[in-house]
């Protein structure tokens, strides 16, 4: 199973950018597709964004799109989640996740291994 550890959160103003990162520890994570979540006081997680395992394939939350990037770097095993023109409503905690399959997912429950999350707080 891969052991993910986010970083790169934190307390910004509303029009800041943030850039969140993921390690990932094992052998399988290039054969993995990647993603990030995130998740509110009171509400569900929630997808925001995926990348296929060869990285060639992209899918974004239609919340986001335009305004966050994921990328990942097989060669180091990272995935990381550019995040520009924030707003209040970006607030949660954001978590990444190893896909079961190779190509891109937005289904929560086929990602088998999670981090702890990091906290994103944007004030108005």
């Amino acid at each position: 199973q891969v052991q993910l550890v986010e970083s790169g959160g934190g307390l910004v103003q509303a029009g800041a950018s943030l850039r969140l990162s993921c390690a990932a520890s094992g052998t399988t994570f290039s054969r993995s597709a990647m993603g990030w979540f995130r998740q509110a006081p009171g509400k569900e997680r929630e997808f925001v964004a995926t990348i296929s395992g060869g990285g060639y394939s992209t899918v974004y939350a239609d919340s986001v799109r335009g305004r966050f990037t994921i990328s990942r770097d097989n060669a180091k095993n990272t995935v990381n989640l550019q995040m520009n023109s924030l707003k209040p409503e970006d607030t949660a905690n954001y978590y990444c996740a190893a896909s079961k399959y190779l190509s891109i997912t937005t289904v929560v429950d086929e990602y088998a291994s999670w981090g702890q999350g990091t906290q994103v707080t944007v004030s108005s």
